[in-house]
């Protein structure tokens, strides 16, 4: 983020005070704003014809008091109903939580007196992307759970190299930060799209990027922020464990953070393809599931999951047999702790293959560890794109792990598992072979919130073992005796 933007960006998040003071809560600040937002920066790239007649920012901020109230309570809720696709879905069922006229005036005038040409200069995009990080680092906002921190973001992009013309899936978007990383990467390299035909670009704005979100907030903040980056569409406010995530385009590159955890009331997926992981309510389980079911025929994932996912029985064992059976799971990479704003989980990144045959696609398992021996990350030490550059040079230049590889041994970080040591494990993926210093690290934290963090992450892991083993415990989720699943189609 360049010195312009974050100044920009402090600015609109010092508008949260005036929010605070109109009882708005912390997790609808940027809801809030998003609205208004939205309005203006139509206005400054000259697509105000996307909206309905009558309903224009300088309308708008031109109105005083009670009126100025109504007129934009009156706007939100016929702009949910617009022609416009994008429009409809980030206004629908909108409201505001502004009660006082002059609450509304004073944002109203402050974003008007925004430095909206540097703004425009340097990416609109960049702004609101600006906007999403400073939301999630506020500990209190809670929207650190839809943030995968973005140095994370582009080294993973970096190694799966989406190419133009691929479809590009996330069936957990959050804001979009995997998709619109990915969409930068391609236009860096064909000059903004201009290398492209007319007909290449117009299939990398309108359909190269598809996903679902759940949440409705989010969902919002997903589509504005797709706006903003130059893509039309393509993520649908759904819950892609349930039938509606069987529509979602067949991928050639999925890049995705699923939320961690069980389906709320212990409700299992209601997909109808799924076959390994319907009787489960462990949600990136199934999310897993879903992965290899949407790639296509030599496709390409890179998937954050928690250590769970690595050691869970039953389920998670006959997932992992399956997904190693039809992928080639060539890649797993141990993620430090604190690196998520609002999680202090343990987790890993799982880069695969799809195979183009239904068996015994996995030869060997490659283990890159950046969780043993590393500081404690957090507020006094945040995630950067250098602390990922040594795995980066390991991974090679191959996005499908077949790059020339050296296994540096015992003493470092980087080790290949054949198929057979891990069958010898039974199926077990969470290998650890360094001194796990994570216990020093965590000592040496010295801001409340990082350690109030790392406290949290160690419940929260303790919670998740209690709901593994409880799942084990329920008599109708024993495992298949006749063995693997079927095959995904």
């Amino acid at each position: 983020m360049t010195t312009t933007t974050h100044d920009i960006v402090a600015k609109l998040w010092g508008l949260c005070h005036v929010l605070r003071d109109d009882g708005v809560t912390y997790n609808e600040y940027v809801t809030e704003l998003t609205y208004l937002l939205f309005l203006k920066m139509l206005e400054e790239t000259g697509r105000e014809n996307r909206l309905p007649d009558g309903y224009r920012w300088g309308i708008l901020a031109r109105r005083e008091g009670v009126e100025q109230l109504d007129y934009y309570k009156s706007m939100l809720l016929d702009l949910g109903k617009a022609r416009d696709d994008l429009v409809s879905a980030i206004f629908t069922d909108a409201q505001t939580r502004l009660r006082k006229p002059t609450n509304l005036k004073a944002l109203t005038s402050n974003i008007d007196q925004l430095d909206w040409f540097s703004a425009r200069e340097e990416g609109l995009g960049n702004l609101y992307e600006g906007l999403l990080e400073k939301n999630a680092a506020d500990k209190k906002s809670g929207a650190g759970q839809y943030f995968t921190p973005r140095p994370l973001i582009d080294c993973v992009v970096r190694l799966m190299q989406p190419q133009p013309g691929e479809v590009v899936q996330d069936p957990a978007a959050g804001t979009a930060g995997f998709l619109v990383a990915a969409d930068r990467y391609i236009k860096d390299h064909t000059d903004e799209l201009y290398e492209l035909s007319e007909a290449q670009a117009f299939f990398q704005r309108h359909n190269a990027f598809v996903g679902g979100e759940l949440v409705p907030d989010t969902h919002r903040l997903c589509m504005m922020n797709l706006l903003l980056h130059g893509i039309e569409g393509g993520v649908a406010n759904i819950d892609t464990l349930s039938p509606d995530g069987e529509a979602l385009s067949k991928a050639d590159v999925i890049l995705t953070n699923p939320p961690f955890g069980t389906k709320k009331g212990g409700g299992r997926p209601t997909r109808s393809d799924f076959s390994v992981t319907a009787d489960t309510s462990n949600k990136q389980l199934a999310f897993v599931e879903h992965i290899v079911r949407a790639l296509k025929s030599g496709g390409r994932a890179a998937v954050v999951v928690p250590d769970n996912v690595l050691f869970e029985d039953n389920t998670g064992r006959r997932l992992r047999t399956w997904l190693m059976d039809l992928c080639n799971l060539h890649t797993i990479l141990r993620l430090p702790t604190g690196i998520f704003y609002a999680q202090g989980v343990k987790t890993n990144v799982l880069f695969v293959q799809r195979g183009r045959i239904d068996k015994g696609n996995t030869k060997a398992v490659w283990v890159y560890d950046m969780r043993a021996n590393m500081p404690a990350f957090g507020k006094t030490r945040p995630l950067t794109v250098a602390d990922f550059a040594n795995f980066e040079a390991a991974f090679g230049a191959d996005p499908n792990g077949g790059s020339e590889r050296q296994d540096q041994g015992e003493e470092g970080r980087w080790r290949r598992f054949t198929r057979e040591m891990i069958a010898a494990r039974n199926d077990n993926l969470d290998i650890a072979w360094l001194r796990d210093t994570e216990a020093e690290a965590e000592e040496a934290l010295t801001e409340p919130e990082d350690i109030a963090a790392a406290i949290v992450g160690h419940l929260r892991a303790a919670l998740e073992d209690i709901e593994a083993l409880s799942e084990e415990l329920e008599p109708d989720n024993v495992a298949d005796p006749a063995g693997v699943p079927e095959a995904a189609e």
